[in-house]
């Protein structure tokens, strides 16, 4: 089972990549399970949301303590949210950060990508929801690209939904050129 931890800010999306990842896990043939949890809810406010695939029907009910991978939406959230705390040896951390680099770190690869410029370039705010997902997609490999299309007018419609493409295939193509 890959667990899968997402740490953002409140109207960044955290929740709604959750579903995007799965959602898209479930239309590659996984079992899959997405939920948050909210502290105060509030815009601006920490809020995580978790993801859970698998091959095998999924029965556990719980917070994930040690993630596989960790998606981060806001670089201060690694020390406010205390948001590498668990991650599993040899673990994914993907970084909405000013930069784009690959880095291994104590045993976990990091992933730095400004998804915050992809979403503003092509949303005009600042909500990661489906570049997170497509960074997701283009590193982990989980979710294949024709997938991606699948998923997205499930959440969005009309000129959102363009939109919203644009950002993913942006976000992808530049993290699958990290991997490769």
């Amino acid at each position: 089972m890959l667990e899968i931890r997402i740490h953002g800010l409140g109207g960044q999306g955290a929740v709604t990549c959750s579903y995007l990842i799965a959602t898209g896990a479930f239309l590659e043939g996984f079992y899959a399970q997405a939920f948050p949890m909210f502290g105060i809810e509030r815009r601006g406010a920490p809020a995580r949301a978790f993801v859970r695939i698998s091959k095998e029907k999924i029965k556990l009910r719980e917070q994930i303590y040690n993630p596989d991978i960790i998606l981060i939406m806001h670089e201060g959230l690694i020390e406010k949210d205390n948001a590498l705390i668990g991650v599993k040896n040899n673990g994914t951390v993907i970084v909405n950060a000013k930069k784009e680099e690959k880095l291994k770190k104590d045993n976990i690869n990091f992933f730095y990508l400004d998804l915050t410029k992809m979403a503003l370039e092509h949303l005009g705010r600042n909500i990661l929801s489906t570049a997170m997902f497509g960074a997701f997609c283009g590193i982990t490999g989980i979710i294949k690209y024709k997938t991606i299309k699948d998923v997205l007018p499930r959440f969005f419609k009309g000129e959102l939904l363009q939109k919203n493409i644009l950002v993913t295939e942006k976000a992808f193509e530049v993290a699958r050129k990290m991997i490769l």
